[in-house]
């Protein structure tokens, strides 16, 4: 994780009591119509809420859909119920997020918004290649919010004081600085990112295997409760999950806890210099009144 990040960490305990595996049950069900009413409602408030926004190919789209079904049927992850998917697309030319709605069986899924992001980088000793796959937001871990805190070089590494980071827990990565690409465990997190120095650089390869966000993102996926199904499940009986999530929230219908991290290189796709630039016209926000 970024030095940063590792800071703010240090001396914490995050991790909550041991405990069997928490399941959500009470998550609610939407039927098809409504949970695309839902999510057109949520592109509506992306638009409005998150300047970083960029639109989305039909051709990355369709790649990232089909990935991420492919990521659940690896992992033997079945859809019960219409949810949001957080969808990172580690390619180094491309190093995008997508909110996607997912629905179960073979419809198809709808686009809610996307950024740019920062995953793992290549060549520097010490960072690591974020891993692909299906990583739950468990309620058997509790994330942070970030304290601001400024490393040697003063920059924030989670992002200003109140950021929410994600703890996706222990997880297997690449040593990005060795041609074997021997593994080894690191703590897989999202989190914003220094808003004056890094946020600007999104859309590269830069973390330590971490996956950095716009910061209006973050407030976006947090508000919303995005990833939270758990965590609001438990929030009823620990007051430490109750502590941690936003007292404004507008908890979405279709939240979900996946993240989902694919990798487009090696497909055959458009050129991503051209595949990426704006299909149709760009997210801009929609004047009030």
């Amino acid at each position: 994780m970024d030095t940063a990040c590792a800071q703010e960490r240090a001396g914490r305990n995050s991790t909550p009591s041991p405990s069997s595996s928490f399941t959500d049950n009470s998550a609610p069900v939407l039927g098809e119509d409504a949970a695309r009413q839902e999510a057109w409602a949520l592109t509506m408030a992306f638009r409005h809420e998150v300047p970083a926004a960029v639109s989305v190919s039909s051709a990355y789209k369709a790649a990232w859909v089909a990935l991420a079904r492919q990521q659940l049927e690896q992992a033997g992850y079945v859809l019960d119920r219409p949810q949001v998917l957080v969808v990172v697309d580690r390619n180094p030319k491309v190093q995008r997020l997508c909110l996607i709605l997912a629905i179960p069986g073979g419809a198809d899924w709808q686009v809610i918004g996307s950024t740019k992001v920062s995953t793992g980088t290549t060549g520097r000793q010490y960072y690591y290649i974020t891993p692909t796959g299906i990583f739950p937001n468990s309620a058997d871990r509790l994330g942070y919010r970030a304290l601001g805190t400024k490393n040697e070089n003063g920059i924030m590494g989670n992002g200003t004081t109140g950021m929410r980071v994600w703890d996706f827990g222990w997880q297997w990565a690449e040593k990005g600085w060795l041609p074997s690409r021997d593994k080894v465990q690191i703590r897989l997190e999202m989190h914003a990112t220094d808003p004056v120095y890094l946020e600007q650089r999104l859309g590269h390869t830069a973390s330590e295997g971490c996956i950095r966000i716009p910061s209006s993102l973050n407030v976006f996926i947090d508000r919303h409760g995005l990833l939270d199904t758990e965590y609001e499940q438990r929030a009823t009986v620990d007051r430490r999950f109750a502590a941690l999530l936003r007292k404004d929230r507008v908890v979405s219908p279709i939240a979900g806890l996946l993240l989902v991290v694919v990798d487009t290189a090696g497909l055959a796709m458009p050129p991503a210099a051209e595949a990426l630039k704006n299909e149709a016209a760009p997210h801009r926000p929609i004047a009030h009144g």
